[in-house]
């Protein structure tokens, strides 16, 4: 295959010294396979999809006809030159060259469009193997603008109505298709059949009893001569004219019933097909089908067929049909009519050519099949079968992969450790209509392409999202990403100033990064998002110091030899491991957001009073999970010894004022004294230690303590506060919900931060 900066095409079948130029604006884009195309079933001239290309027809009577998708593009004064934009379609190109002074198509000129991201006779054909191994009716597309070549595959019956169309359009508008008719209808099959008629009984060669019946019951009689022989016989009168059979040629045959069963039939789908296209408004498919239809009622006007009538039965097996020339073509024609197809490389008796899907979603569709096997090798779950996947298309004439909430694989992995459940989506939707803690998206509805939850066993879907226990990691097929260097540029001032600019003029070089971002933050409960792109570099960015939550690109190229897959398959083993250990960080972050929002907030529960702000020492500083212990000192003489020891003693056992080791007072931060007959203080300490410590009688009288009463103590050390924010502070303690009156009240009992600075004393 020769690279070329131009190409002429001659079109003297048109009209003598007519030529088509083409340029190319980019160089290595436009090429000549003169010496391989024919073997490789391909166009002789070929392009490179996303460049662009300057064309010009010699004569201006002549001009290059629309074939959708915008890739045509004419001047818009002389419209016999142009622009071809094949955009990320990739495949035939056929584009039809008009006369301008009357629209009639002169002919088709058929240009390959290659693929930029692979090799397009390796890489790119090995995705669209795969594919077609799943199911080849995904490939077609009734309204695409280029068109790929298939073979028929007895093994397989077709599934959509557009691929039975591809074939029969690409049948009946070749000429052996017309000469096989035509071979049918100037000698067609016939047989000997009798026929009955009424003949002058003077004529008459042979008598049948049928005749003897006649002559001597029938009417219309005449007297026979007196002197005639059968007068002897008693016959007096004959009959003028008597019934004779004779054998005649005949068309109406069983082959022929045949024929005309078959061209009906196809004449009823190509109308079938008329009518859904202008339903839908497919244009092209609309002229192609109407074509067929006036090709197939002008054989069927032919007189030969008004003598043959409607089969009762088909005799496929007739040698006629299987051996005779023109016979055995349509019969082949027929046969094949319900059968499906697939790719084919290199030329071929069977083929025929149909629409072919934009690259991008063939592979978005092939990566798929490739996480479809990926995950199923991994969890050791078998999917759905193929054919629960895919769904018809609205128009009824392709096939789809199904999306939205449609599972393609679920089911239970067990590590050895831990139990999962595994759930992967196709296009599933996040909706942006329910409220938290149900599943679905802060704003708008966002659908990624693929995404892969977990949850654990034993509990449902909908209960892990609303206890915050699924994670949710989405992947999106890029296939137009060029360069992952761009993608995740580091963007400086001057750039960011330019970007502005430049979204002013509706050109946004971020979308697919922000639309990554978006999935990550937007989605509830999702642990990252990360495009899939047939590249050769990956990037992994975690969010803090696990694999998950973060964003990144793995590289997944259509390749039998090295498509990348490993590196996503070592990730999502990165991830199942990362799963399997409790102790993550991101189990722990997990609960923190289900303990905190599980419940809305008291209208009451707030605190609008100065506290320290929740830095250095202060930084686990949340009035709501700060614990303060009130206690009580009962003379003098003991508060003394507290401010001289930092020490402060709580009675223990199961006597009362005994103090009770529960979570809020081992947690404590701060403690309030107070003395009898107070009703307020504002003597707050700084709890120090880490919980309470067991000191005997004999420890406390060694430090100074006079007159210990209990055999053992609980102590705490202290250090006076020194917060600004509490300084001048006193707070009714008595109004606390734990407090207790009478002889209770020296009892010690915990209360929060943000219930103390509730009761500030004013």
């Amino acid at each position: 295959m020769k690279a070329v900066s131009n190409i002429e095409i001659s079109l003297d079948s048109i009209q003598e010294g007519l030529r088509l130029w083409i340029d190319a604006r980019r160089p290595d884009s436009l090429f000549d396979a003169e010496e391989n195309a024919i073997e490789h079933n391909e166009a002789r001239f070929q392009l490179v999809e996303g460049c662009y290309y300057d064309y010009q027809l010699s004569d201006p009577d002549y001009i290059l006809s629309d074939i959708g998708e915008n890739i045509i593009q004419q001047h818009k004064r002389t419209t016999n030159l142009g622009t071809i934009a094949p955009n990320i379609f990739v495949g035939t190109l056929s584009i039809p060259i008009l006369k301008k002074s009357n629209s009639e198509v002169c002919k088709n000129i058929d240009l390959e469009v290659q693929s930029i991201k692979s090799g397009y006779r390796d890489d790119y054909r090995d995705m669209l193997e795969l594919i077609t191994e799943k199911c080849t009716d995904l490939l077609l597309q009734a309204n695409s603008p280029v068109s790929q070549h298939f073979e028929i595959d007895y093994t397989k019956d077709s599934q959509t109505l557009y691929q039975k169309f591809s074939f029969i359009k690409s049948v009946i508008g070749t000429n052996e298709f017309t000469e096989a008719i035509h071979r049918i209808i100037t000698a067609p099959v016939t047989k000997w059949t009798e026929t009955s008629e009424e003949k002058d009984i003077r004529n008459a060669k042979r008598f049948s009893n049928r005749n003897i019946k006649e002559i001597l019951k029938a009417g219309n009689r005449t007297k026979i001569p007196k002197s005639h022989y059968l007068r002897s016989y008693g016959i007096e009168t004959l009959p003028e004219r008597i019934s004779t059979i004779r054998k005649i040629d005949s068309v109406d045959t069983p082959e022929n019933r045949f024929i005309k069963h078959a061209l009906e039939n196809f004449l009823k789908f190509c109308t079938d097909i008329n009518s859904k296209a202008k339903e839908f408004g497919h244009k092209k498919m609309e002229t192609e089908s109407m074509l067929l239809i006036q090709v197939l009622e002008s054989q069927l006007q032919h007189g030969i067929f008004k003598e043959i009538s409607r089969p009762t039965t088909l005799k496929l097996n007739s040698p006629v049909l299987q051996r005779k020339e023109g016979y055995r073509e349509i019969l082949r024609v027929w046969l094949m009519f319900d059968l499906s197809a697939k790719l084919i490389w290199e030329g071929g008796n069977d083929i025929f050519s149909g629409g072919k899907k934009d690259i991008a979603t063939l592979y978005e569709y092939w990566l798929f099949f490739k996480l479809l096997d990926l995950f199923k090798s991994i969890f050791e779950i078998e999917p759905k079968d193929i054919s629960e996947l895919i769904k018809e298309t609205k128009d009824g004439l392709n096939l789809q992969i199904k999306q939205g909430k449609f599972t393609a694989l679920k089911g239970v992995f067990n590590s050895g450790s831990r139990k999962l459940n595994i759930r992967f989506n196709y296009n599933r939707s996040f909706s942006g209509k329910k409220a938290y803690p149900d599943s679905g998206s802060w704003t708008t509805t966002l659908r990624p392409d693929y995404t892969l939850s977990f949850w654990p066993f034993g509990i449902s879907e909908q209960e892990a999202e609303k206890q915050e226990l699924i994670v949710h990691v989405h992947f999106d097929a890029k296939y137009k990403i060029a360069n992952l260097n761009d993608f995740f540029e580091q963007n400086a001032e001057s750039n960011l100033d330019i970007e502005k600019i430049e979204n002013r003029n509706g050109i946004y070089k971020n979308a697919d990064l922000l639309k990554m971002h978006a999935y990550k933050d937007a989605i509830r409960r999702t642990g990252g998002a990360y495009v899939l792109y047939p590249g050769d570099k990956s990037i992994n960015q975690k969010g803090f110091h696990e694999i998950i939550p973060g964003l990144g690109a793995f590289p997944v190229k259509p390749s039998k030899t090295d498509s990348g897959i490993g590196e996503l398959k070592a990730f999502i083993l990165e991830i199942i491991e990362h799963f399997v250990n409790r102790a993550s960080q991101r189990e722990k972050i997990a609960f923190r957001t289900f303990d905190v929002y599980k419940n809305p907030p008291d209208s009451n529960n707030s605190v609008n009073e100065s506290l320290p702000e929740p830095y250095n020492m202060n930084r686990d500083l949340i009035p709501d999970d700060t614990y303060v212990l009130v206690g009580y000192y009962n003379s003098i003489e003991q508060y003394e010894w507290i401010k001289r020891t930092k020490l402060y003693n709580f009675r223990m056992g199961s006597g009362n004022g005994s103090l009770i080791l529960d979570k809020e007072t081992v947690s404590s931060k701060y403690l309030l004294l107070h003395t009898l007959g107070e009703s307020k203080s504002g003597d707050l300490w700084r709890i120090i230690s880490k919980g309470p410590k067991v000191f005997s009688k004999e420890d406390l009288i060694r430090k100074g303590y006079s007159t210990p009463s209990q055999d053992n103590y609980l102590v705490i050390q202290l250090v006076k506060v020194s917060d600004p924010e509490f300084e001048n502070i006193s707070w009714n303690f008595k109004n606390l919900e734990n407090y207790s009156s009478g002889r209770a009240s020296s009892f010690p009992f915990t209360t929060n931060l943000t219930e103390l600075m509730n009761n500030i004393n004013e």
